[in-house]
């Protein structure tokens, strides 16, 4: 009874709109049961998603710099209309360093959600960015969290050029995942996938194994991935549980300690307490024609792992619900 109490003295706002570090525009979601989101207008950047008991899922390095033109290092930054160098544009594209309004008249989203947690955010080319990408477009993002604290994030894009011609276009979801010891990390789903190597010049391999486990720098691309991914933190007893539609490729990537060292927004330790994996679409470019619209979207759970043998045992995880 205390907590009906409590919650009626102190009603959940499920959407707040405030300020963040250096004054940007910022959006905090919360669910009725504890869980929170936090987004900034700046890139439609998530930068914090919490369980029911207020614990952090996400990395956000301790040096990452809040200020335009630099997209922010950690959270989940959106890599459109190019994922890394895939291009001539600028790393990662520019969706994740312009500023994104809320969308005041969003369309209907087919999700069967009845949860008041949500925000919807557009983005549509400036003058400057049809200069650098000459194509007309929408992109609308809808971030929700789930009754049971899951982290939805559904992107629409819309080719809306009135001369008829089509784009195309790579894009990620560049989640970085708060881990408690990347040595203790595996990462299951992706096993026996061939992948392109970001280090060795995107020449493509085989992964062999039956998990992926780190123990150096890491930057793959994994083709023709399954709709879910599993990211098990055998410290904290904690998986990752990734659930993705639309995009067909997983990026994994931890820059390790020479990397760390040379990023100036990245604490040269903080490596041991990321894994960036990536529900993306990278391989095989989405092409729209004008009127066509394109969808991408990723559901983040985060549930106690459970052990066999000693290990964490992800077979419940993969082929649960």
């Amino acid at each position: 009874m205390a907590s009906s109490t409590s919650e009626q003295r102190n009603p959940i706002i499920p959407v707040e709109f405030t300020k963040g570090v250096n004054g940007l525009d910022k959006v905090i979601v919360r669910e009725v049961r504890g869980s929170s989101a936090e987004v900034y207008l700046y890139g439609a950047h998530v930068t914090s998603w919490k369980n029911d008991y207020g614990e952090e899922m996400l990395f956000v390095s301790s040096k990452a710099i809040f200020k335009p033109p630099k997209a922010i290092r950690g959270g989940i930054p959106i890599c459109f209309p190019q994922f890394a160098s895939h291009g001539s544009l600028e790393q990662h594209g520019f969706a994740r360093n312009r500023l994104w309004s809320v969308d005041p008249d969003p369309p209907p989203f087919p999700i069967n959600s009845s949860s008041k947690a949500y925000v919807d955010l557009i983005l549509k080319p400036s003058e400057e960015d049809l200069k650098i990408w000459p194509y007309s477009f929408e992109f609308r993002l809808r971030i929700t969290l789930g009754p049971g604290g899951d982290l939805m994030l559904t992107s629409r894009i819309r080719n809306t050029n009135t001369d008829g011609k089509p784009f195309s276009f790579t894009f990620a979801y560049h989640t970085y995942f708060s881990v408690s010891d990347i040595s203790e990390v595996r990462v299951e789903g992706l096993e026996t996938l061939d992948y392109l190597d970001n280090l060795q010049n995107k020449e493509r391999f085989t992964e062999q194994g039956d998990a992926i486990t780190f123990e150096s720098e890491v930057d793959k691309i994994y083709l023709s991935t399954p709709t879910k991914i599993a990211i098990m933190d055998h410290e904290r007893k904690r998986t990752f549980v990734i659930r993705k539609d639309g995009l067909p490729d997983a990026v994994v990537w931890n820059p390790w300690d020479k990397k760390a060292k040379a990023m100036a927004d990245f604490g040269d330790d903080e490596y041991k307490h990321m894994l960036c994996v990536e529900a993306a679409a990278v391989e095989k470019p989405v092409t729209l024609k004008p009127g066509e619209e394109w969808r991408g979207r990723q559901e983040l759970s985060a549930v106690p792992s459970s052990y066999c043998s000693g290990q964490l045992d992800p077979g419940k995880v993969l082929t649960g619900s």
